[in-house]
């Protein structure tokens, strides 16, 4: 199993929106390393889902339920789709300065690679966040 991290703004499709979705289909990619991820994205692969925006902070936790297929919002055709299943909220987010704060998780791709919006996790970062978000 790997891990990955998706980023999206809360007032367009948050964290309650998605849950209530329950399975939904992970549209509006357009950067060639993040659909690049989604690609390597598989079947039972665990998810954080970040709030960017104002919030900054890893609030969820989701799961691939499909792995990709060409994104319907795409008329170019270039880019592509995952489908996520919401598992569980955190008990309590995890912000960007919690992450940053904390030296062993200083190589993450959401420090390094932050405007990046599907991003992989090491499994020592998941295990981390988790911890820290009360799982």
């Amino acid at each position: 199993m790997a891990y990955w991290l998706v980023k999206s703004e809360p007032e367009t499709w948050s964290w309650d929106a998605h849950a209530k979705a329950g399975d939904d289909a992970w549209t509006g990619v357009r950067n060639h390393q993040a659909k690049a991820h989604e690609k390597a994205m598989k079947t039972g692969d665990k998810v954080f889902y970040y709030h960017s925006g104002d919030q900054k902070a890893v609030v969820g936790i989701s799961t691939v339920t499909r792995e990709a297929y060409p994104d319907p919002t795409d008329a170019s055709g270039m880019f592509v789709a995952v489908n996520l299943k919401a598992d569980k909220p955190l008990k309590q987010p995890v912000t960007l300065d919690d992450v940053k704060a904390d030296k062993r998780l200083a190589n993450m791709a959401l420090i390094k690679f932050s405007r990046l919006s599907v991003q992989p996790v090491t499994a020592e970062e998941w295990k981390l966040v988790c911890k820290m978000g009360g799982m």
